[in-house]
This record gives C-alpha cells, structure tokens and sequence, in this order.
C-alpha cells in the first residue's frame, strides 16, 4: 500500500502541519492583497496576515459565509483576472444569485489529483473504467470526478444523471469497477436492475464512491450485500473545490480522511463561533491552502461533525459522516433546496397565500418532499389545480429537483406564534 501513496500521503504529522502553516500565510497574503473583500473584513478585525505566526492563530480570522459570497457576485472573490480563470461552476442561490467559484489551470490540477488520490483510496486503480453518475454542468460533483478518474489513469463513462434503465445497459456493457454517485441513485439503480431481471450482485462492480448527500450505514449495509461491492464515502464542496475535499479508504471505512495538505479544517461552535478542540461535535470549517482563483478562509460549511486522528493516512485527520446541518438546508436527492426559494416560487404563484410548509417523508428507501400551500380564499379549483401545477414545474426547473404539490385551504397549516413552521420532518429516526 505505502508504494501507491503520494508524496504528501506518506508525510508524518510535524511535517505536514509545517506544509500547512506555510501554504496558510501564504493564502493569507494573497487573499489580503487580491481581494477587497478580505483586506477590509482583516482590518475591520484589526489583523494582517502576518498575525498567523502558527496554525491556531487562524482562529482569530473572521469567518467567510456562503451570504458573503453571494454579496460579491458573480466574481467580487476571485484572487485572479479573469484571463486567468479556466473554468467557472455555480451552485444555485435562494435569491436567484448562485454561489459563483472560478479554477484556473493550478486549480484545476490540484482538483483532478485531490479527486484521484480520493478514488484510489476508495479502491479505484489505474485501468478500471468508472462510471460517473453524478450530474454534470455548473454542479461540481460529475466534471470533478470525471477529471480525477482521468487522472488516476482510468476509463471515464460519462453517464450523468438520469435514464435509468439505459444506466443499467451501460453498466451491463461496458463492465465498470466502480461507479460514482449518490447513495439515492444507487438505490434507484438497484431497482431497475431487479426490474430487469438482472442479480446486482453479477455486475462488474466493485466500488461505489457515494457523495452529494448524507447516507447512513444500513443504507452501506444494503448497497454493500444487494451489490456485492465496497460502499465508500466521498465529501467536497464547491466553495472549498468540489468533491475531492475528503475521502473514506476502503481498507478502514472508519470515517472521511481529508486531504489537509490542500484543505485547513477546523470543527466551531455553531452558536458562538468558538473553535472546539478535536473529538468534539460541531460545524465544519474549511480554509484552502493552495487554491488560486477563489482562496477561502474560513469558510462555514454548516455540515455538522466532528476530527478525529487519522488511521488509514495517518497524517490527515478524519471527519466522521455529515450528521446535519446547521442551518435550515434540505439535501434531497443529492440537490441542495432551501425554504427561501419555494417561498419565492409560491410568493410569485398568484392563487397562493404566502403561507407553506415543507413535508419530508420517505418512500421505500427514498427521500420525497411535499409542498404544502395555502390558496387565497378568492381562488377556484382550477386555479388551484394550476397552481400546483406551476410550483411543480418552477422548483423542477429553477432547483432542480421533483417534488410534490398540495395546495389546501386557506388557514389549514398549523402557525407558531404567528409564524408558519417551513420544514415538517416525518421520516423514521
């Protein structure tokens, strides 16, 4: 195992926090100098770059929102002109401003290596062909994957997301190691092959690398027997690089060890912002050290978790599975949706109150979402059958995603001190 690792992989854990201070003061410095965003926020907090004479003094930086992103859309965060930057991804917004990140060429190859370490740790090898499943476009997870498995030296099948029995076909055919995509995806796969008549566990497959959304252990247990493959887990975001940030290793399966040569984590108080000491439960924090066109400090992920020593790569600590969030985020089916933006959706719906509620439930071993939405007490049936109708196809359209509709009479939903409880949780515990 120790000849396959990398240069970095192989560092101990001295020598890799003397990479990371370095890596930080310089971040720290390029930020200040090229971003106005980051000079004023250091001095409104009276500090310069040169304050971070050790790893812990990053804890007195101020943190980076995903709402300080948005305020300096599209490219206010960017660290390079824009003759620099080779590639943009966006991830959609509450406001109609997506999360804009740019990559230039450095970028681009510190991301296919990230992704390439993270495949081989999950069993992936130079020569097998992978199937990539995750979406492609502006999201980061399909182009993120694909380039990494390139990378590492294996045959890319570019899948995407959707057509479910042609997947099958794809998979039967072209006889795939692994396949990268979320664990709900995977599960709908597994269907349509039984639909078919095809046993998952005859497949090619080895390995899964699920990622984009939370998945727990029985659902490892189930993937793992009913595909007779490993089930491993992938983390990244876009505002940090993509997919890529953190990976399980096959050998352990112990929890996601992140790639800390690249990516500085840090686990806070949500409430107060404190920085908890290693062990204990809180929101993930992420500085990047070697990013160019949009260098992050700080940033608030809200994925809820906890760092913990290293095992499979000693030198990088693990983070244990995304246990929530916290903020008021929904991840269904891999795609991020807020409560602002059905607001938006229903505020804009003419035969509806601005009253609505977000029902989750789970069908099977499927997450579903239900738009609960009061109708105006002037509006008729038609105009609610309408209605629902138009959030259906705005949320589908503008988010992404599928869900349900329920428009129901006016003052049905259940209101707390005047104000409307937005997401009801009904899956099992």
């Amino acid at each position: 195992m120790t000849a396959e690792l990398d240069a970095a992989e192989r560092l101990g854990r001295a020598d890799l926090r003397a990479l990371q201070l370095e890596r930080l003061r310089a971040t720290l410095h390029r930020v200040y100098e090229k971003v106005p965003y980051y000079r004023a926020a250091f001095d409104k907090a009276g500090l310069h770059p040169d304050d971070c004479r050790t790893l812990a003094d990053l804890a007195r930086f101020p943190f980076t929102t995903k709402a300080d992103l948005r305020d300096n859309y599209p490219f206010g965060m960017f660290a390079v002109g824009r003759d620099q930057v080779r590639r943009i991804h966006a991830s959609s917004g509450t406001t109609g401003r997506p999360t804009v990140v740019g990559y230039t060429e450095h970028d681009l190859d510190v991301w296919a290596q990230a992704v390439a370490r993270s495949i081989r740790a999950a069993g992936g090898r130079p020569g097998h062909v992978v199937h990539v499943a995750y979406g492609y476009g502006l999201f980061t997870g399909g182009l993120g994957a694909h380039y990494g498995a390139e990378r590492l030296g294996c045959t890319v099948v570019p899948a995407s997301g959707g057509m479910t029995a042609r997947q099958v076909q794809l998979i039967q055919d072209f006889r795939p190691e692994v396949i990268m995509v979320t664990p709900s995806y995977m599960l709908t796969l597994l269907d349509e092959f039984e639909r078919q008549g095809i046993d998952p566990r005859s497949t090619s497959l080895k390995v899964g690398i699920f990622g984009a959304e939370p998945w727990t252990e029985q659902m490892r247990h189930e993937i793992e027997d009913r595909f007779a493959i490993d089930a491993v887990d992938i983390y990244g975001l876009s505002e940090v690089i993509g997919p890529g940030v953190a990976q399980e290793c096959v050998e352990t399966k112990d929890g996601l060890h992140i790639w800390e040569d690249h990516f500085y984590p840090e686990v806070v108080d949500p409430l107060t912002g404190e920085v908890l000491p290693d062990g204990e439960s809180g929101e993930l924090v992420f500085t990047s050290l070697t990013k160019e066109a949009m260098p992050v400090i700080r940033y608030r992920t809200r994925d809820l978790t906890r760092l913990l020593p290293g095992t499979a790569r000693p030198a990088f600590r693990r983070m244990e599975k995304i246990t929530g969030r916290s903020d008021d985020m929904v991840i269904l089916r891999g795609v991020n949706l807020f409560p602002t933006q059905i607001e938006e959706i229903v505020l804009r719906t003419a035969a509806l109150a601005p009253h609505f509620q977000l029902r989750l439930t789970r069908e099977g071993r499927l997450d579903e979402l239900t738009v609960r939405a009061e109708a105006r007490a002037e509006a008729t049936a038609v105009q609610r059958e309408e209605a629902a109708r138009a959030v259906a196809a705005a949320v589908k359209d503008g988010i992404g995603v599928s869900v349900g509709v329920e428009v129901v009479d006016p003052g049905t939903l259940e209101r707390s001190v005047g104000k409307l409880r937005r997401i009801v949780d009904e899956r099992p515990k």
